[in-house]
This record gives C-alpha cells, structure tokens and sequence, in this order.
C-alpha cells in the first residue's frame, strides 16, 4: 500500500508540472537514453541560454501532468524521458535540441507540446529548421538592399545618357 505523504508529494509534482506546461510556449519531451556527463552538461548550458528549463520526470508524472492539462501525445511513453520547458519564444529551445540531436545520434525528441497543442516530431523539426528571426530580417535587409542599388544604378545609367544626348 502506498504511503499517504509519498501519494500526495506525487500529486504536488504533477500539478506543478501541469501548471508549467500550461503556461509554456513550448513543452519537449526527449530521449536521453546514452547521454554522458559530459554532453548532458553541454547541452543542460545550451538549454539555460535559450531560458529553457530541463529536468528529468517519472514517465507516470508527465502523463499525468499532460492529461491534467487535456493534452494527449497518442503513445505511451516509454523509456528514459527528459522534459524541456520554456516559457519565452520556442523556436531557439527548437534549435538548441535540434543542433544537439544533430550531432548526437543517441538524442531524440519523442513529442512535444507547441503553444498548448500536441505536435509531431516532424513538425518540430521543420520549425527548427527554420532561420532565425534575425537571419530572416537579415536576408530581407539584403533583397531590400540590392533591389535600391539596382534602382539607383539604372538612374544613374538614364542620367548619363540623358547628358550624353543633351552634348550633341
């Protein structure tokens, strides 16, 4: 028989658990079965710069915490499972995993919940491939750029010939 004080710390961590997904703008739920020390500390350092948190949860807490918010993954977790929550933007937390999941073929993301909703491993990873913001403003910069140069050149052209014109 369980211990009543072990049922109710349980219970404690699922609502706090629920209460930090449901304000997240992105919960991650990822296989960490190989890690070492070494990477785990790489990546936990990569997760705080991106104002993610990162924390190991029993399998039974997280359904619990994901069904107390209405969410339902459609599979039964399974295995070592690390949760990434962040409440702030969740596209660097994506790029962050993703980098690292990149280099490290043992690390995957089993599900995640984007803005309240359950998305696919799929979709996380096009989102993570993604540019960055500022690559996008970047880029625009640049076509924006280009696009008066080529106007200004074209003037300049009219101008000259114009004067060409105008000395015969």
């Amino acid at each position: 028989m369980a211990n009543a004080n072990n049922i109710k710390q349980k219970e404690a961590e699922v609502k706090e658990l629920a209460a930090k997904m449901k304000d997240a703008s992105i919960v991650l739920l990822v296989d960490y079965r190989g890690i070492n020390v070494a990477d785990d500390t790489e990546l936990r350092k990569s997760i705080r710069n991106v104002n993610a948190e990162y924390s190991i949860i029993k399998n039974n807490i997280t359904r619990r915490a994901l069904a107390e918010d209405g969410l339902d993954l459609g599979f039964e977790l399974e295995g070592p499972t690390a949760v990434i929550i962040a409440q702030d933007e969740y596209l660097p937390v994506l790029k962050a995993i993703y980098s690292f999941a990149k280099t490290h073929d043992f690390y995957n993301i089993k599900a995640g919940v984007l803005e309240g909703k359950v998305s696919t491993v799929e979709e996380l990873t096009t989102l993570a491939q993604l540019p960055s913001r500022e690559e996008l403003i970047a880029k625009l910069a640049g076509c924006l750029l280009a696009n008066v140069s080529k106007l200004a050149a074209t003037l300049d052209a009219v101008k000259v010939k114009k004067e060409a014109e105008e000395a015969k």
